[in-house]
């Protein structure tokens, strides 16, 4: 096809848009609704792979030594653990440590009791951080093999219910994003198939003066694209606007909200432009695959 074709396809396809201005509203409207909601859960789904992220981040394993361990035995151990890539936030905590941060837990008077002891019970301690709960029974097991450990003592029910939740969100918001995919093509083909029905007069005068199905075709690909276009930048502006609200929301009293591991969610302005990108580019395919669907099995040129 040449230039001068291609040029002049392009352009009626755009001018459609203003000539059939209410079908266009019409898909413009369903893709903008369809978009907003699509980029509202994959937000939905980062942040929440950032909370239970930070959720997971409070799971410790105490690692209690032997009594009577020697300095010796644990710098080995803290080499140990510091060379283990499944193992973070190491932490060492002594005896004397150890018992006074026993000594600020207890209440009241009761802490005066800690007084009377003839010696001290609190064993040697590493706190350490599994990077991958998944793996945490295998790197307790690898932990306690380490000579000089006593017992290592970890949270695996927390992990378990951690790891159901994340696998059970990971599935239903993949599966949600689908539908809404899904559901978007059904509408937005419904929408421009009304439209091309709307000029089958124009189409049957084409297709009588001998022009080819891709040049019949062509105009209506290149509107469907246009108006995913355009509803892409609407979408991605008001999930600016939604966000920001919810992010806000999430930002007005940390000290709530961090009980919950709801901290260090996505700022807008940090993501806005690939929300953006993301937003046309989808809007794009879903008007793009509408028309074909649409024109291939209603046109029948």
């Amino acid at each position: 096809m040449r230039t001068s074709n291609v040029t002049y396809l392009v352009k009626k396809g755009i001018s459609s848009v203003w000539k059939n201005f209410v079908m266009s509203f019409a898909s413009f409207s369903i893709l903008m609704v369809s978009l907003l909601l699509v980029s509202c859960t994959a937000l939905l789904m980062v942040n929440m792979n950032i909370v239970m992220g930070n959720i997971e981040d409070t799971n410790e394993v105490a690692i209690y030594l032997d009594e009577g361990i020697t300095e010796g035995q644990i710098s080995h151990i803290r080499d140990v653990l510091e060379k283990n890539s499944d193992l973070a936030d190491i932490r060492y905590v002594s005896k004397e440590e150890g018992l006074e941060n026993f000594r600020e837990n207890v209440m009241g008077d009761q802490a005066a009791l800690l007084d009377y002891l003839e010696e001290n019970p609190v064993p040697e301690t590493f706190f350490v951080r599994v990077t991958d709960l998944t793996k945490i029974r295998h790197v307790v097991n690898v932990i306690s093999s380490i000579d000089g450990v006593e017992k290592a003592q970890a949270p695996y029910h927390f992990a378990s219910v951690l790891i159901n939740i994340r696998t059970t969100f990971s599935v239903i918001a993949s599966a949600v994003l689908l539908a809404l995919v899904a559901v978007s093509i059904v509408i937005v083909s419904n929408t421009i198939r009304s439209s091309v029905f709307s000029r089958r007069n124009e189409i049957n005068i084409m297709k009588y003066v001998g022009a080819t199905n891709g040049f019949i075709k062509t105009p209506f690909f290149v509107e469907g694209m246009f108006i995913g276009v355009l509803a892409g930048v609407a979408s991605w502006g008001l999930t600016w606007l939604v966000y920001d609200a919810v992010h806000s929301l999430f930002q007005d009293d940390l000290t709530l909200w961090t009980m919950f591991g709801i901290t260090g969610l996505i700022p807008y302005d940090d993501i806005m432009w690939q929300v953006l990108l993301i937003n046309c580019a989808v809007g794009a395919f879903l008007g793009a695959v509408g028309t074909v669907i649409s024109t291939g099995k209603y046109l029948k040129v």
